[in-house]
């Protein structure tokens, strides 16, 4: 008998590759969607302003598809994280411009892990029928997690910020900001989709008509219900107009060591009301109905400091019209407030409102004594403000302003409920000084114009040291001032009653897109657990 052999295959027969470029395209196919992914996530921070390129949503958006798309769990983690990395690492960079890096890249990092868990999410949707639809869901998701979670939340880079000169900015007065921005994602998922579909068609590979349309509706849908949104926006005076004026006084200087300025920045508001009164006075300028001074315009308590109140009190009677001042309050009890205080010509401080949502390592520091192991800035914040718990509505001339005082502009809910209050225009008094000339001022002024559409109102920004604004109900600026000059805006808005979709439904919208995006990941974690007991088997 003779004996045979089973031939052994050399290693050039299994793979005819060499072994350096099999190793090369493993770490190409890997570095590739790492590449795009991060890449793709600054593309979505160059949509953001102080651009006005907000279309860029959509293709960052798509590229994070390409990525995630048909990955596991753990691939589209990292990959998020990532991306995630790429668009929040310059979008926050002004938040360590006087503490320095440290603070901005560990609030990054930290933000990150949400857009990181969203792709997880995501690519374990990804091989679901109206993948664009789930994964839209699951980013808006990220985003409601992101605004609650952890020290009462940060949603700051929401898409829907970024929109403010977009198509779909009408879409605010429908849903809000949750579906303003699932219309964006959605959008941009979409596309993906549709050009996947062209390259099977190129490929000569017959493309699946279920996906065709879930593709094609993906894109549609957005960008015809933003335009059957768009009777919701108005500028109509319902309620008559008022006018309106927004000083802005300057500081001396920018940064932290604007507190130390306190005295020097309220007379410097006190100053330009004056200046101000002598213009109407003199007939060059409309008289206001009511003055809008910003956030820590008298950091000396007025309450508490005779010759501030006198101050102030000489700017009311001057311009003899009612005004909000931004100052620091002391109560009886010893408790620290950022507060805006209405002042009457006449009768003096009236109504008080207290900042509620308040920033952490900013204006209160959670977990001081461990932070304070890391960072000896935290001994800039000496003590922590406390949170007020009312809604802030003055009547001021008969007109009924809502207050969002600076960051709260960024919450949902802190805006939606002055207007449920009966707000007929909303103001937001801010101090942008101690960031400086940063892009922190161009996106919180993106966030009013949001504001200012779904709610239908006039909004108005008045800042210490600049960016300040008059908004429109439509979200166009009526006027603005520019950096450290001391100027104020006079404009005549109109005041509405009515109240928008998204001012109705509140966090509705918001709470049916998280059941979306929890029942598509449901069904996803359950569609692979039978797989792989029918693969068992």
């Amino acid at each position: 008998m003779t004996a045979t052999t089973t031939p052994v295959d050399e290693p050039d027969q299994l793979d005819p590759r060499p072994p350096q470029a099999s190793r090369a395209t493993r770490l190409l196919r890997r570095f590739v969607p790492a590449a795009v992914a991060a890449l793709s996530g600054v593309l979505l921070y160059v949509s953001f302003p102080p651009r006005t390129l907000w279309w860029l949503a959509l293709p960052a958006f798509g590229a994070l598809a390409w990525c995630l798309r048909g990955r596991t769990w753990k691939a589209g983690l990292g990959l998020g994280y990532l991306f995630g990395l790429g668009f929040l690492l310059p979008l926050l960079v002004w938040t360590g411009v006087e503490v320095g890096p440290g603070p901005w890249l560990a609030l990054a990092a930290v933000e990150a892990v949400f857009v990181a868990l969203v792709g997880a999410g995501i690519a374990t949707v990804s091989r679901l029928p109206g993948y664009p639809l789930w994964a839209a869901a699951l980013w808006i998701a990220g985003e409601a997690a992101r605004a609650r979670v952890p020290f009462s939340g940060f949603p700051w880079g929401k898409i829907a910020f970024g929109q403010a000169d977009g198509v779909f900015l009408p879409l605010a007065a429908l849903g809000g900001t949750p579906v303003l921005g699932f219309a964006v994602v959605l959008c941009g998922f979409g596309l993906h989709e549709v050009v996947r579909q062209v390259v099977d068609v190129r490929a000569t590979r017959a493309p699946h008509r279920g996906a065709v349309a879930v593709a094609a509706l993906a894109v549609l849908v957005p960008v015809l219900g933003a335009f059957v949104s768009r009777p919701l926006v108005s500028d109509e005076a319902e309620d008559g107009t008022a006018t309106v004026a927004a000083i802005q006084g300057n500081v001396p200087r920018a940064g932290l060591d604007f507190n130390a300025q306190r005295r020097a920045v309220l007379d410097h508001h006190v100053r330009e009301t004056e200046r101000l009164a002598a213009e109407v006075k003199a007939g060059k300028v409309a008289r206001p109905d009511l003055v809008l001074w910003p956030e820590n315009s008298s950091d000396i308590d007025p309450f508490a400091n005779p010759d501030a109140r006198l101050a102030i009190e000489g700017a009311v009677k001057a311009i003899g019209a009612p005004v909000s001042v931004g100052g620091v309050v002391e109560n009886k009890n010893g408790r620290l407030y950022n507060e805006q205080i209405l002042w009457d010509p006449e009768k003096g401080p009236t109504d008080t409102y207290d900042k509620r949502q308040i920033q952490p390592f900013g204006e209160y520091i959670p977990l001081r004594s461990l932070v304070g192991a890391f960072s000896s800035d935290v001994d800039k914040v000496r003590r922590d403000f406390s949170r007020g718990t009312d809604p802030g509505v003055f009547t001021m001339a008969g007109t009924k302003v809502g207050i969002a005082t600076c960051y709260e502009a960024a919450f949902d809910w802190a805006v939606r409920d002055t207007v449920t209050h009966g707000a007929q225009i909303i103001s937001v008094p801010s101090n942008n000084a101690t960031f400086d000339r940063s892009e922190m001022t161009y996106q919180q002024l993106a966030m009013s114009r949001i504001r200012a559409v779904e709610h239908s109102r006039a909004v108005t920004v008045p800042v210490t040291s600049g960016v300040s604004a008059v908004i429109m109900p439509d979200g166009k600026i009526r006027s603005k001032t520019t950096w450290y000059t001391a100027d104020s805006l006079v404009e005549e808005v109109p005041l509405r009653s009515s109240r928008t979709p998204a001012t109705r439904l509140g966090v509705l919208p918001e709470g049916i897109l998280v059941l979306i995006a929890a029942g598509g990941l449901g069904w996803a974690v359950t569609s692979a657990a039978r797989a792989r007991r029918s693969a068992g088997r």
